[in-house]
């Protein structure tokens, strides 16, 4: 099993660029990298929240599950 951050997606949908995201959202771009590249262990539900208020979505369409292939 594994989640899929699918932040590029809502990046490129609404044309901002890694540096504007993360001002608006208020950490950094280097924590950012960490989220996109399916290496974070862990996101609070602040910077959920954040996320979704700068991209105006749900918390659902920036994670998403992935089965294990049986």
């Amino acid at each position: 099993m594994a989640i899929a951050v699918e932040l590029d997606v809502l990046l490129a949908k609404r044309g901002m660029t890694v540096g504007e995201f993360a001002e608006a959202v208020g950490i950094t771009p280097a924590n950012i990298a960490v989220l996109k590249n399916g290496r974070a262990k862990a996101v609070r539900f602040t910077t959920l929240e954040a996320i979704c208020r700068t991209l105006d979505c749900q918390p659902g369409d920036v994670l998403r599950w992935i089965p294990d292939e049986p």
